[in-house]
């Protein structure tokens, strides 16, 4: 290789990493200022989660207990709406949004107006629960595909007990959506769908109180098919 085309592959190389640094030292204020506002973010963030969620956090669970008796006790009107200068589900949710105790409320402000036979209402506040406790997810859904069904939406009805069966995982509530499952496909003249749960419950769950008269079910629905 002659001396002209060592020192010409030299300036190639030169100039194929030459970029990279130029970009650098010509955006180094505006990489500063970049990293600068995501670390004010970070701090922002977790300023924000100590300084206002964690009170508030305490606020509303401190508020809350009284509208949890209410509804333990099934006085549904004081649950959703409060008594005597304490807060009902609802009042929680305007005044403390954001927090866990207000994602909690939506739970059982959710099954209130389902027992007060106020449907859509129930639906609106139980599909607003997010919750990570498996079980009272799971109940958050039956209790949305019990609405539905008594809207007479037997479609999302059903998409919720698969929900509410597959959350819980569990002998205990999952064969009792499952149940409910079947006679919603039973409903929709969906025989086959119908008999398929009722087999499961019998295979999956054969302890479980709703297999233990499942074997009529399934002849039931096989002599219709």
């Amino acid at each position: 290789m002659s001396k002209t085309q060592a020192n010409t592959k030299v300036t190639v190389e030169e100039k194929r990493f030459k970029p990279t640094s130029n970009f650098v030292q010509e955006n180094q204020k505006s990489l500063l200022f970049i990293v600068g506002a995501i670390l004010v973010m970070i701090v922002a963030y977790i300023a924000y989660q100590k300084f206002y969620i964690a009170p508030q956090e305490i606020k509303a669970s401190n508020q809350m207990h009284v509208a949890q008796d209410f509804w333990a006790k099934k006085e549904w009107d004081k649950a959703i709406k409060g008594d005597a200068g304490y807060p009902g589900f609802q009042k929680i949710i305007d005044d403390y949004s954001n927090t866990k105790a207000a994602n909690l409320a939506y739970f059982y402000l959710g099954t209130a107006y389902l027992n007060k036979g106020e449907f859509q209402k129930a639906i609106d506040n139980l599909t607003n629960y997010r919750g990570g406790d498996s079980m009272l997810a799971a109940e958050a859904f039956g209790s949305t595909a019990d609405a539905y069904v008594e809207l007479k939406d037997y479609d999302k009805a059903s998409t919720y007990f698969k929900k509410a069966a597959d959350k819980a995982n569990n002998k205990f509530l999952s064969p009792l959506y499952l149940k409910k499952l079947g006679l919603v496909y039973e409903t929709q003249n969906d025989n086959k769908s119908a008999v398929e749960v009722y087999k499961k419950i019998k295979s999956d769950y054969p302890e479980s109180t709703e297999a233990q008269n499942i074997d009529e079910y399934i002849a039931r629905i096989e002599a219709k098919l």
